[in-house]
């Protein structure tokens, strides 16, 4: 089982802290336009909400006392007035910035998608699928407070803090004075608070990606569970996850509930301060109602946006940490992106050399030693040998999954270590013993190389592989939808799709993968003559652990240990009686 602790290799993977000067560059800057309307309707929204402070001390002593009823009508028109701005500038703000924020989200998204798809196969071997699921979707989430209403908020409520402490200062210098000190200390709090946090936010992604990553597991191996009657083995390992997940959060809640008890304390401090001192200066004549009154709710002005800060600073540290995580992905070097892969491939004849070439998963862990030989264009070299002895790794290195550690592989006499692999690739087709299918149609995913492809090359593709030996039996023929994975077809049914859809590719190199395991006996002989067609004209590396299948190939392998054993063809491999020639007569005895 692996823990929720793990997490991918990230040792070429630089380093990267995402700060609000980079995150402003990258992000905001581009965007400048919106942002900048969005602090225009903000300014005009703080200061209409000042207005209603700031003519509560004409209302009380002047427009009352005086019975001033014309003095009241244009107060209460300009109070009006002003709240009809707020209103129309806040649908304004959301219409504008959420919006736009969403749909940096969604782009973020594609792009990071983008990213993941052209890592190398050696990145997902050792990455869930599930978490990188969670890396997409979740990490960027949190740029919706750096371009969004967020980090408006946080830039009005810092106008509206600011010109609320001028008022202040205006109304009491004695009062403004009392009420900075506690606000100082709230503020040096909240910023020790968010350092904390930060990490916290950081490390709950990552054991969420994990969380995220064993359910999609779990659920994608549901029948496997039940096979062997692991439910509660599951649940327990959910369970696990979920805890750390918790305890995660109990961290971050700590910090937040600390600012939010200290806000309240200081600021209620402040406030019982304001009470007393101000009720003395009204007793003394230094200050009158309207002034008081005007003063405590400019206070109040004052103070929410800073407590509303705190609370924007959480949710802007949480989008930052979020954001690292994305740029470790994005940091990540793509298969293209190597400097040496300069050669674009064309055409390509089907040439495929290996000249010494050796592999291994780990350091010094070799599974293929020195592995040399020659597959001219349009033949048919197999790969036979017991299982772990490196066929496939052969068969990943053909395809250029995996990279050799030393040792030169060639295709058209063109180092393929310094081809551009989408140029060689779009050659290749690949037919797996556990083929892949997506879900959709049997037609859908026979049109997956080409959707494009006429449907006369459609027809032809399936006639080949004898698609349609069962789909004429469909009552939706090949618009029948097959389930997550092809779960509603048998082995056979969606291995002859999988043919299909290389036929239809039109490769000159084809991989095939134990290819012919998952059928029967009929099927087979169906797929042999596709499989025969396939392999015209097309040079192919075929693994196939029954050799009856294999008869006809013009160079066989015999891989043991990660070395080639023996090599020839059925005849020759027959007539010195070797390793071939046990494993088949050992095949024909079952």
């Amino acid at each position: 089982m692996q823990s929720y602790q793990k997490t991918e290799s990230s040792k070429k993977t630089k380093k990267s802290k995402i700060t609000m000067v980079s995150a402003f560059k990258s992000i905001i800057w581009p965007r400048r336009k919106l942002v900048f309307i969005g602090l225009i309707l903000i300014v005009f929204s703080r200061l209409a909400s000042l207005v209603l402070p700031w003519k509560t001390k004409v209302l009380l002593d002047d427009v009352i006392p005086n019975k001033d009823f014309d003095g009241l009508y244009n107060l209460l028109f300009l109070v009006a007035g002003a709240i009809l701005i707020q209103a129309v500038t806040s649908f304004l703000l959301t219409k504008i910035l959420s919006v736009q924020a969403q749909f940096l989200i969604s782009e973020l998204r594609a792009k990071v998608q983008k990213k993941v798809l052209s890592l190398p196969i050696s990145f997902f071997d050792n990455t869930k699928s599930g978490a990188l699921v969670s890396r997409i979707m979740t990490d960027v989430e949190g740029v919706r407070n750096l371009i969004g209403t967020g980090l408006v908020q946080l830039v009005g409520g810092t106008i509206t803090a600011v010109i609320s402490l001028v008022l202040l200062v205006k109304i009491s210098l004695s009062m403004t004075l009392f009420v900075l000190l506690p606000v100082g200390i709230f503020g040096f709090i909240a910023l020790k608070a968010f350092a904390y946090i930060r990490p916290i936010f950081k490390v709950r992604g990552k054991i969420n990606a994990e969380v995220t990553g064993r359910l999609t597991e779990t659920l994608a191996g549901v029948r496997v569970i039940k096979a062997f009657n692991a439910e509660e083995q599951e649940n327990k390992v959910f369970e696990k996850g979920v805890d750390l997940l918790f305890q995660n959060v109990k961290k971050s809640l700590t910090a937040t509930s600390l600012i939010t008890s200290a806000s309240t304390f200081l600021l209620g401090i402040a406030s019982t301060g304001i009470m007393g001192i101000g009720g003395y200066k009204i007793m003394t004549g230094e200050l009158t109602t309207g002034d008081f009154l005007s003063f405590t709710l400019l206070l109040g002005f004052m103070i929410a946006p800073i407590v509303q800060m705190s609370n924007i600073g959480s949710q802007l540290t949480e989008a930052l940490a979020g954001l690292d995580r994305t740029e470790e992905l994005m940091n990540k070097q793509a298969e293209d992106e190597d400097v040496n892969r300069t050669i674009a491939l064309e055409t390509l004849k089907g040439d495929l050399e290996f000249k010494d070439v050796s592999f291994a998963y780990e350091e010094n862990k070799e599974v293929v030693h020195n592995i040399s030989f020659t597959a001219p264009s349009g033949s048919v070299v197999a790969l036979v040998g017991s299982s772990g002895s490196g066929k496939s790794t052969i068969a990943g290195l053909s395809a250029t999954f995996l990279n050799p550690k030393s040792g030169t592989i060639t295709i058209d006499n063109q180092d393929l270590s310094k081809v551009q692999l989408s140029s060689f690739r779009k050659h290749l087709g690949v037919v797996l013993q556990d083929e892949f299918l997506f879900e959709g149609t049997i037609k859908e995913n026979i049109l997956f190389p080409r959707p494009n492809a006429t449907e006369q090359e459609l027809q032809q593709a399936i006639t080949a592989a004898y698609v349609t030996e069962f789909t004429d039996r469909f009552e939706d023929g090949l618009d029948t939808l097959i389930g997550e994975r092809g779960v509603k077809l048998s082995g056979g049914q969606r291995q002859r799709i999988a043919i299909a859809r290389a036929i239809l590719a039109d490769p000159k190199i084809i991989i095939l993968d134990e290819a012919t395991s998952n059928l029967d006996t009929e099927s087979e002989v169906l797929i042999q003559k596709s499989l025969a067609q396939l392999t015209k004209d097309r040079t192919t590396i075929v693994i196939a652990h029954r050799l009856s299948t294999i008869r006809k190939a013009d160079q066989i392998l015999v891989i043991e240990a990660g070395k080639i054993a023996e090599r020839g063809t059925h005849e020759e491999l027959i007539a010195s009686q070797g390793r071939y020639y046990d494993l088949y007569t050992y095949q024909g005895k079952i």
